[in-house]
Protein backbone atom coordinates (compact mmCIF):
# COMPACT_ATOMS: atom_id res chain seq x y z
CA UNK A 1 0.00 0.00 0.00
CA UNK A 2 1.17 3.63 -0.18
CA UNK A 3 2.26 5.56 2.44
CA UNK A 4 -0.71 7.37 3.04
CA UNK A 5 -2.61 4.44 3.02
CA UNK A 6 -1.04 3.03 5.63
CA UNK A 7 -0.73 6.14 7.62
CA UNK A 8 -4.65 6.10 7.60
CA UNK A 9 -4.41 2.07 8.96
CA UNK A 10 -1.90 3.29 11.61
CA UNK A 11 -1.57 6.66 12.52
CA UNK A 12 1.34 5.82 14.38
CA UNK A 13 3.34 4.34 11.46
CA UNK A 14 7.25 5.08 11.21
CA UNK A 15 8.72 5.28 7.92
CA UNK A 16 12.20 3.70 7.77
CA UNK A 17 14.84 4.83 4.61
CA UNK A 18 15.10 1.49 2.79
CA UNK A 19 19.02 0.84 3.02
CA UNK A 20 20.42 -1.86 0.69
CA UNK A 21 23.40 -1.99 2.81
CA UNK A 22 21.71 -3.12 5.75
CA UNK A 23 19.79 -5.71 3.73
CA UNK A 24 22.11 -7.10 2.71
CA UNK A 25 24.32 -7.55 5.90
CA UNK A 26 20.91 -8.65 7.38
CA UNK A 27 20.65 -11.22 4.86
CA UNK A 28 24.49 -12.26 5.38
CA UNK A 29 23.57 -12.68 8.78
CA UNK A 30 20.64 -15.35 8.52
CA UNK A 31 22.22 -16.81 5.92
CA UNK A 32 25.01 -17.86 8.40
CA UNK A 33 22.75 -18.84 10.67
CA UNK A 34 20.54 -20.82 8.52
CA UNK A 35 24.11 -23.25 7.61
CA UNK A 36 23.97 -24.68 10.79
CA UNK A 37 20.84 -26.13 9.80
CA UNK A 38 21.66 -27.36 5.92
CA UNK A 39 24.89 -26.91 4.32
CA UNK A 40 22.89 -25.20 0.86
CA UNK A 41 21.63 -22.00 1.47
CA UNK A 42 20.95 -19.36 -1.12
CA UNK A 43 19.57 -16.12 -0.94
CA UNK A 44 16.75 -15.79 -3.23
CA UNK A 45 18.00 -12.92 -5.70
CA UNK A 46 15.84 -9.84 -5.68
CA UNK A 47 13.51 -11.08 -2.72
CA UNK A 48 14.82 -9.85 0.83
CA UNK A 49 13.71 -12.66 3.48
CA UNK A 50 13.10 -15.23 1.09
CA UNK A 51 15.64 -18.52 1.16
CA UNK A 52 16.49 -21.46 -0.57
CA UNK A 53 17.75 -24.12 2.12
CA UNK A 54 18.60 -27.87 0.44
CA UNK A 55 16.64 -30.07 2.26
CA UNK A 56 18.28 -33.61 0.87
CA UNK A 57 20.54 -36.03 2.12
CA UNK A 58 19.85 -35.20 5.89
CA UNK A 59 17.92 -38.50 6.90
CA UNK A 60 20.82 -39.17 9.34
CA UNK A 61 20.14 -35.50 11.31
CA UNK A 62 16.59 -36.22 11.17
CA UNK A 63 15.70 -35.87 8.13
CA UNK A 64 12.30 -33.14 6.96
CA UNK A 65 11.11 -32.89 9.61
CA UNK A 66 14.27 -31.90 11.80
CA UNK A 67 15.23 -29.60 9.30
CA UNK A 68 11.60 -27.66 9.53
CA UNK A 69 12.18 -27.16 12.75
CA UNK A 70 15.49 -25.80 13.22
CA UNK A 71 14.59 -23.42 10.11
CA UNK A 72 11.75 -22.04 11.98
CA UNK A 73 14.15 -21.99 15.02
CA UNK A 74 16.75 -19.89 13.43
CA UNK A 75 13.85 -17.37 11.43
CA UNK A 76 11.56 -16.89 14.42
CA UNK A 77 14.97 -15.24 15.90
CA UNK A 78 14.40 -12.43 13.71
CA UNK A 79 10.35 -12.77 12.40
CA UNK A 80 7.76 -14.06 14.74
CA UNK A 81 5.93 -15.56 12.29
CA UNK A 82 8.88 -17.15 9.88
CA UNK A 83 7.25 -19.75 7.72
CA UNK A 84 8.93 -22.99 5.97
CA UNK A 85 7.54 -25.23 3.08
CA UNK A 86 9.59 -28.57 1.44
CA UNK A 87 9.11 -29.26 -2.25
CA UNK A 88 10.63 -30.73 -4.67
CA UNK A 89 10.99 -27.49 -6.61
CA UNK A 90 11.62 -23.73 -5.46
CA UNK A 91 8.60 -22.61 -7.32
CA UNK A 92 6.30 -24.60 -4.96
CA UNK A 93 7.59 -24.10 -1.75
CA UNK A 94 7.82 -20.30 -2.77
CA UNK A 95 4.16 -20.57 -2.86
CA UNK A 96 3.31 -22.80 -0.23
CA UNK A 97 5.24 -20.16 2.41
CA UNK A 98 3.03 -17.74 0.73
CA UNK A 99 -0.09 -20.09 1.76
CA UNK A 100 0.99 -21.08 5.22
CA UNK A 101 -1.04 -19.62 8.28
CA UNK A 102 -1.76 -20.30 11.31
CA UNK A 103 0.83 -20.99 14.36
CA UNK A 104 2.36 -24.16 12.36
CA UNK A 105 4.37 -21.97 9.94
CA UNK A 106 4.85 -24.87 7.71
CA UNK A 107 3.84 -26.84 4.68
CA UNK A 108 5.68 -30.53 3.46
CA UNK A 109 4.06 -30.85 -0.36
CA UNK A 110 4.57 -34.55 -1.10
CA UNK A 111 7.12 -35.73 -3.43
CA UNK A 112 6.11 -35.58 -7.03
CA UNK A 113 3.05 -32.91 -6.04
CA UNK A 114 4.33 -29.84 -7.23
CA UNK A 115 2.15 -29.55 -10.04
CA UNK A 116 -0.98 -30.44 -8.44
CA UNK A 117 -0.42 -27.88 -5.31
CA UNK A 118 0.62 -24.88 -7.86
CA UNK A 119 -2.94 -25.42 -9.68
CA UNK A 120 -4.51 -23.32 -7.43
CA UNK A 121 -1.82 -20.62 -6.81
CA UNK A 122 -2.39 -17.09 -7.91
CA UNK A 123 -0.18 -15.52 -11.08
CA UNK A 124 1.22 -13.50 -8.75
CA UNK A 125 3.15 -16.19 -7.25
CA UNK A 126 4.70 -17.15 -10.66
CA UNK A 127 7.52 -14.89 -11.48
CA UNK A 128 7.16 -13.57 -14.85
CA UNK A 129 6.94 -10.24 -16.81
CA UNK A 130 4.29 -8.23 -16.02
CA UNK A 131 2.81 -7.48 -19.48
CA UNK A 132 2.76 -11.37 -19.92
CA UNK A 133 0.68 -11.62 -16.32
CA UNK A 134 -1.83 -8.25 -17.28
CA UNK A 135 -2.26 -10.65 -20.60
CA UNK A 136 -2.85 -13.87 -19.05
CA UNK A 137 -5.41 -12.04 -16.74
CA UNK A 138 -7.32 -10.14 -19.60
CA UNK A 139 -7.56 -13.86 -21.12
CA UNK A 140 -9.41 -14.94 -17.65
CA UNK A 141 -6.12 -17.02 -16.46
CA UNK A 142 -5.17 -16.02 -12.89
CA UNK A 143 -3.69 -19.03 -11.77
CA UNK A 144 -1.17 -21.46 -12.29
CA UNK A 145 -4.00 -24.20 -13.06
CA UNK A 146 -5.50 -23.04 -16.21
CA UNK A 147 -1.78 -21.76 -17.51
CA UNK A 148 -0.13 -25.33 -17.19
CA UNK A 149 -2.96 -26.94 -18.82
CA UNK A 150 -2.28 -25.22 -22.22
CA UNK A 151 0.11 -26.57 -25.18
CA UNK A 152 3.45 -25.88 -24.83
CA UNK A 153 3.66 -25.18 -28.24
CA UNK A 154 0.33 -22.72 -28.35
CA UNK A 155 2.05 -20.70 -25.40
CA UNK A 156 5.60 -20.90 -26.79
CA UNK A 157 3.81 -19.03 -30.15
CA UNK A 158 1.87 -16.69 -28.69
CA UNK A 159 4.24 -15.55 -25.59
CA UNK A 160 7.44 -16.79 -26.89
CA UNK A 161 10.37 -18.32 -24.22
CA UNK A 162 9.25 -15.67 -21.84
CA UNK A 163 5.81 -17.53 -21.79
CA UNK A 164 7.36 -20.83 -22.26
CA UNK A 165 9.11 -20.27 -18.86
CA UNK A 166 6.66 -18.88 -17.08
CA UNK A 167 4.43 -22.41 -18.35
CA UNK A 168 6.69 -24.50 -17.10
CA UNK A 169 7.67 -23.11 -13.26
CA UNK A 170 3.79 -23.34 -13.64
CA UNK A 171 4.05 -27.11 -13.98
CA UNK A 172 6.20 -27.00 -11.17
CA UNK A 173 9.01 -27.42 -13.75
CA UNK A 174 11.96 -25.21 -11.60
CA UNK A 175 15.47 -25.45 -12.53
CA UNK A 176 16.77 -23.37 -9.48
CA UNK A 177 18.32 -25.52 -6.55
CA UNK A 178 19.73 -24.13 -2.79
CA UNK A 179 23.73 -23.90 -3.01
CA UNK A 180 23.89 -21.91 -6.45
CA UNK A 181 23.76 -18.07 -6.50
CA UNK A 182 21.96 -18.65 -10.03
CA UNK A 183 20.43 -21.07 -12.33
CA UNK A 184 22.82 -23.63 -14.25
CA UNK A 185 22.83 -22.40 -17.86
CA UNK A 186 21.34 -24.87 -19.67
CA UNK A 187 23.93 -26.54 -22.59
CA UNK A 188 22.98 -25.13 -25.78
CA UNK A 189 24.48 -24.55 -29.17
CA UNK A 190 22.71 -22.19 -31.98
CA UNK A 191 22.99 -21.98 -35.82
CA UNK A 192 21.77 -20.37 -38.51
CA UNK A 193 20.64 -21.51 -41.46
CA UNK A 194 22.53 -19.57 -44.98
CA UNK A 195 18.80 -19.52 -46.41
CA UNK A 196 15.32 -20.30 -45.11
CA UNK A 197 15.22 -24.50 -45.17
CA UNK A 198 11.39 -26.28 -46.18
CA UNK A 199 12.92 -29.75 -45.54
CA UNK A 200 14.73 -31.41 -42.63
CA UNK A 201 17.88 -32.57 -44.13
CA UNK A 202 19.97 -29.37 -43.16
CA UNK A 203 18.65 -29.40 -39.89
CA UNK A 204 18.84 -32.48 -39.25
CA UNK A 205 22.94 -32.01 -40.56
CA UNK A 206 22.90 -29.26 -37.81
CA UNK A 207 21.68 -30.95 -35.01
CA UNK A 208 24.45 -33.85 -35.60
CA UNK A 209 27.20 -31.47 -35.06
CA UNK A 210 25.44 -29.94 -32.31
CA UNK A 211 24.81 -32.71 -30.33
CA UNK A 212 28.68 -33.73 -30.95
CA UNK A 213 29.65 -30.57 -29.27
CA UNK A 214 27.22 -30.89 -26.17
CA UNK A 215 28.17 -34.69 -25.69
CA UNK A 216 31.93 -33.79 -25.41
CA UNK A 217 30.84 -31.23 -22.49
CA UNK A 218 29.01 -33.77 -21.04
CA UNK A 219 31.24 -36.20 -20.65
CA UNK A 220 33.88 -33.69 -19.51
CA UNK A 221 31.91 -32.60 -16.32
CA UNK A 222 30.75 -36.46 -16.09
CA UNK A 223 27.34 -36.39 -17.08
CA UNK A 224 24.71 -38.32 -19.21
CA UNK A 225 22.11 -36.40 -21.28
CA UNK A 226 18.25 -36.92 -20.08
CA UNK A 227 16.51 -34.55 -21.90
CA UNK A 228 17.12 -33.08 -25.63
CA UNK A 229 15.20 -29.95 -26.74
CA UNK A 230 14.99 -28.60 -30.01
CA UNK A 231 13.66 -25.30 -31.21
CA UNK A 232 13.46 -24.58 -34.61
CA UNK A 233 12.74 -20.65 -35.67
CA UNK A 234 10.77 -20.55 -38.68
CA UNK A 235 10.68 -17.76 -41.50
CA UNK A 236 7.28 -17.04 -41.41
CA UNK A 237 7.50 -13.61 -42.62
CA UNK A 238 7.31 -11.88 -39.49
CA UNK A 239 10.19 -10.38 -40.26
CA UNK A 240 8.47 -8.36 -42.40
CA UNK A 241 6.08 -6.36 -40.32
CA UNK A 242 6.07 -2.37 -39.81
CA UNK A 243 6.42 -3.32 -36.25
CA UNK A 244 8.63 -5.10 -34.04
CA UNK A 245 7.73 -8.83 -33.92
CA UNK A 246 9.02 -11.70 -31.72
CA UNK A 247 10.92 -14.70 -33.62
CA UNK A 248 8.44 -17.56 -34.26
CA UNK A 249 9.82 -20.64 -32.56
CA UNK A 250 8.37 -23.76 -32.29
CA UNK A 251 10.40 -26.39 -29.47
CA UNK A 252 9.76 -29.76 -28.71
CA UNK A 253 11.78 -31.91 -25.93
CA UNK A 254 12.56 -35.60 -26.13
CA UNK A 255 12.92 -37.58 -22.93
CA UNK A 256 15.71 -40.53 -23.51
CA UNK A 257 14.92 -43.44 -21.76
CA UNK A 258 18.23 -44.16 -20.42
CA UNK A 259 20.65 -41.17 -19.98
CA UNK A 260 23.62 -41.31 -22.55
CA UNK A 261 26.47 -39.05 -23.33
CA UNK A 262 27.12 -40.70 -26.70
CA UNK A 263 26.10 -38.43 -29.75
CA UNK A 264 24.98 -41.17 -32.09
CA UNK A 265 22.08 -42.50 -29.55
CA UNK A 266 21.17 -39.11 -29.43
CA UNK A 267 20.92 -38.33 -32.50
CA UNK A 268 18.91 -41.26 -33.39
CA UNK A 269 16.39 -39.97 -30.89
CA UNK A 270 16.46 -36.39 -32.18
CA UNK A 271 16.09 -37.98 -35.55
CA UNK A 272 13.04 -39.69 -34.91
CA UNK A 273 11.47 -36.42 -33.24
CA UNK A 274 12.43 -33.91 -36.33
CA UNK A 275 11.46 -36.60 -39.07
CA UNK A 276 7.59 -36.72 -37.13
CA UNK A 277 8.02 -32.73 -36.94
CA UNK A 278 5.65 -31.00 -39.81
CA UNK A 279 6.70 -27.80 -40.94
CA UNK A 280 4.30 -25.19 -41.06
CA UNK A 281 7.32 -22.70 -42.61
CA UNK A 282 11.09 -22.60 -43.91
CA UNK A 283 13.29 -23.11 -41.23
CA UNK A 284 16.03 -20.58 -40.42
CA UNK A 285 17.45 -21.32 -37.18
CA UNK A 286 18.38 -24.26 -35.33
CA UNK A 287 18.82 -24.38 -31.38
CA UNK A 288 19.58 -27.58 -29.33
CA UNK A 289 19.68 -28.02 -25.60
CA UNK A 290 20.42 -30.80 -23.02
CA UNK A 291 17.82 -29.41 -20.47
CA UNK A 292 18.36 -32.43 -18.25
CA UNK A 293 21.12 -34.18 -17.55
CA UNK A 294 22.34 -37.47 -15.34
CA UNK A 295 25.00 -38.59 -13.54
CA UNK A 296 27.06 -40.27 -16.36
CA UNK A 297 26.78 -44.64 -15.68
CA UNK A 298 30.45 -46.78 -15.40
CA UNK A 299 28.74 -49.62 -16.96
CA UNK A 300 31.11 -50.60 -20.08
CA UNK A 301 31.42 -53.18 -22.41
CA UNK A 302 34.15 -55.88 -22.38
CA UNK A 303 35.73 -57.25 -25.54
CA UNK A 304 35.72 -60.22 -24.26
CA UNK A 305 32.09 -60.86 -23.43
CA UNK A 306 30.29 -60.79 -26.46
CA UNK A 307 26.76 -61.04 -25.10
CA UNK A 308 27.37 -57.58 -23.49
CA UNK A 309 24.64 -55.20 -25.22
CA UNK A 310 24.30 -51.15 -24.86
CA UNK A 311 21.11 -50.61 -23.81
CA UNK A 312 21.19 -47.07 -24.83
CA UNK A 313 21.78 -48.67 -28.44
CA UNK A 314 18.95 -50.41 -28.18
CA UNK A 315 16.35 -47.50 -27.16
CA UNK A 316 18.33 -45.63 -30.07
CA UNK A 317 17.19 -48.12 -32.90
CA UNK A 318 13.98 -48.51 -31.38
CA UNK A 319 13.43 -44.34 -31.71
CA UNK A 320 14.33 -45.33 -35.22
CA UNK A 321 11.97 -47.57 -36.29
CA UNK A 322 9.09 -45.93 -34.74
CA UNK A 323 10.10 -42.80 -36.38
CA UNK A 324 10.22 -45.07 -39.83
CA UNK A 325 7.21 -47.42 -38.60
CA UNK A 326 5.02 -45.44 -36.67
CA UNK A 327 4.17 -45.48 -32.92
CA UNK A 328 2.75 -48.89 -33.79
CA UNK A 329 5.73 -49.99 -35.75
CA UNK A 330 7.67 -51.54 -32.40
CA UNK A 331 5.42 -53.81 -29.66
CA UNK A 332 6.25 -56.09 -26.89
CA UNK A 333 4.64 -59.47 -25.60
CA UNK A 334 1.68 -59.10 -23.01
CA UNK A 335 0.38 -61.70 -21.20
CA UNK A 336 -3.39 -61.75 -21.70
CA UNK A 337 -5.86 -63.47 -19.05
CA UNK A 338 -7.39 -65.88 -21.51
CA UNK A 339 -7.98 -69.63 -20.83
CA UNK A 340 -6.94 -70.92 -24.17
CA UNK A 341 -3.00 -70.81 -24.36
CA UNK A 342 -3.12 -69.11 -27.95
CA UNK A 343 -4.83 -66.00 -26.84
CA UNK A 344 -3.09 -65.76 -23.97
CA UNK A 345 -0.29 -64.07 -25.17
CA UNK A 346 -0.67 -60.49 -27.10
CA UNK A 347 1.53 -57.59 -29.07
CA UNK A 348 0.87 -54.58 -27.44
CA UNK A 349 2.86 -51.26 -28.30
CA UNK A 350 6.05 -50.24 -27.09
CA UNK A 351 6.44 -46.74 -26.17
CA UNK A 352 9.47 -47.15 -23.96
CA UNK A 353 12.56 -48.69 -23.61
CA UNK A 354 12.52 -52.48 -23.76
CA UNK A 355 14.17 -52.67 -19.98
CA UNK A 356 10.79 -51.73 -18.14
CA UNK A 357 10.18 -53.17 -15.17
CA UNK A 358 6.43 -53.77 -16.25
CA UNK A 359 7.11 -55.15 -19.16
CA UNK A 360 4.61 -58.48 -19.12
CA UNK A 361 5.70 -61.18 -21.15
CA UNK A 362 3.84 -64.35 -21.86
CA UNK A 363 5.64 -66.72 -20.12
CA UNK A 364 4.54 -70.46 -19.16
CA UNK A 365 4.65 -70.54 -15.24
CA UNK A 366 7.50 -73.34 -15.00
CA UNK A 367 9.32 -71.78 -17.80
CA UNK A 368 11.71 -68.66 -18.38
CA UNK A 369 11.71 -69.04 -22.04
CA UNK A 370 9.06 -66.98 -24.27
CA UNK A 371 6.27 -68.28 -26.21
CA UNK A 372 6.18 -67.60 -29.28
CA UNK A 373 2.45 -68.10 -30.37
CA UNK A 374 1.46 -67.97 -34.08
CA UNK A 375 -1.56 -65.82 -35.22
CA UNK A 376 -2.87 -68.87 -37.11
CA UNK A 377 -1.76 -72.66 -36.23
CA UNK A 378 -0.18 -73.72 -39.01
CA UNK A 379 -0.89 -77.40 -39.96
CA UNK A 380 1.34 -80.21 -39.40
CA UNK A 381 2.18 -84.18 -39.97
CA UNK A 382 2.71 -85.74 -36.68
CA UNK A 383 3.77 -89.34 -35.80
CA UNK A 384 2.08 -90.69 -32.57
CA UNK A 385 2.79 -93.53 -30.08
CA UNK A 386 -0.62 -94.15 -28.92
CA UNK A 387 -1.78 -90.69 -28.69
CA UNK A 388 1.02 -89.22 -27.89
CA UNK A 389 3.37 -87.28 -30.67
CA UNK A 390 6.30 -88.65 -31.14
CA UNK A 391 8.07 -86.58 -34.44
CA UNK A 392 6.48 -83.66 -36.26
CA UNK A 393 7.08 -82.63 -40.11
CA UNK A 394 7.09 -79.38 -40.07
CA UNK A 395 8.14 -76.15 -42.91
CA UNK A 396 9.98 -79.84 -45.14
CA UNK A 397 11.18 -80.15 -41.64
CA UNK A 398 11.23 -83.38 -39.59
CA UNK A 399 11.57 -83.14 -35.71
CA UNK A 400 11.77 -86.28 -34.00
CA UNK A 401 10.28 -85.38 -30.09
CA UNK A 402 12.25 -86.71 -27.00
CA UNK A 403 9.99 -85.54 -24.68
CA UNK A 404 5.93 -84.73 -24.81
CA UNK A 405 4.10 -83.31 -21.80
CA UNK A 406 0.17 -83.49 -22.26
CA UNK A 407 -2.56 -83.79 -23.18
CA UNK A 408 -4.06 -80.81 -21.57
CA UNK A 409 -7.83 -80.77 -22.90
CA UNK A 410 -9.40 -77.32 -23.19
CA UNK A 411 -12.88 -76.40 -24.15
CA UNK A 412 -14.60 -73.49 -24.41
CA UNK A 413 -15.71 -70.20 -26.11
CA UNK A 414 -19.19 -70.97 -27.33
CA UNK A 415 -20.04 -67.57 -26.86
CA UNK A 416 -18.20 -66.51 -29.33
CA UNK A 417 -19.68 -68.87 -32.22
CA UNK A 418 -15.91 -70.18 -32.50
CA UNK A 419 -16.25 -72.88 -29.54
CA UNK A 420 -13.26 -75.58 -29.58
CA UNK A 421 -12.15 -78.47 -28.15
CA UNK A 422 -8.30 -79.41 -27.99
CA UNK A 423 -5.30 -81.42 -26.81
CA UNK A 424 -2.93 -79.08 -26.16
CA UNK A 425 0.93 -81.11 -26.24
CA UNK A 426 4.68 -79.26 -25.30
CA UNK A 427 7.24 -81.14 -26.96
CA UNK A 428 11.15 -81.02 -27.09
CA UNK A 429 13.29 -82.51 -29.10
CA UNK A 430 16.41 -81.59 -31.63
CA UNK A 431 17.21 -78.39 -29.57
CA UNK A 432 13.99 -77.35 -30.79
CA UNK A 433 10.61 -76.63 -28.17
CA UNK A 434 6.94 -76.57 -29.96
CA UNK A 435 3.37 -76.70 -28.81
CA UNK A 436 1.30 -78.70 -30.70
CA UNK A 437 -2.46 -78.54 -30.64
CA UNK A 438 -4.87 -81.44 -31.69
CA UNK A 439 -8.42 -80.75 -32.87
CA UNK A 440 -10.98 -82.88 -34.84
CA UNK A 441 -7.75 -85.02 -35.63
CA UNK A 442 -5.78 -82.57 -37.34
CA UNK A 443 -1.94 -81.59 -35.40
CA UNK A 444 -0.73 -78.08 -36.13
CA UNK A 445 1.97 -75.95 -34.88
CA UNK A 446 0.89 -73.27 -32.31
CA UNK A 447 3.96 -72.07 -31.05
CA UNK A 448 7.48 -72.36 -30.27
CA UNK A 449 9.71 -71.57 -27.01
CA UNK A 450 13.21 -69.42 -27.17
Amino acid sequence: MTVVEARATCAGLEIIPWDDHIITTATTVVTAALLAASPQVTPAAGEPGLWWVGAAGLDRLGGERALVQALLAVGRHWHPRARVAVADSCIAARAATWATTGAAGQVRIPPGGDARYLARAPLALIPMDEELRETLAALGIRHAGPLAALEAEDVERRWGAEGLDAWRLSRGEDQRRPGLARTTPPRTVEAELPAPTPTMEPVLFLARAALDALTAALIDDGRAAAAVAITLTLDDARGALPIPARAHTVTREVRIPRPTARSAHLFDHCRALLERWPLTAPVCAVRVSIVATAPLSGEQGDLLVTEWRDPAAVDAALARLRAELGADGVVKPAARDEHAPERAGAWVPNAGNVGNADAETAVSPARTAVLRLLETPEPADVVCDGNAPRAVRWHGRRITLDRATGPELLSGDWWRDDGYRRAYWQCEGEGVELVLVCERDQWYVQGWYD
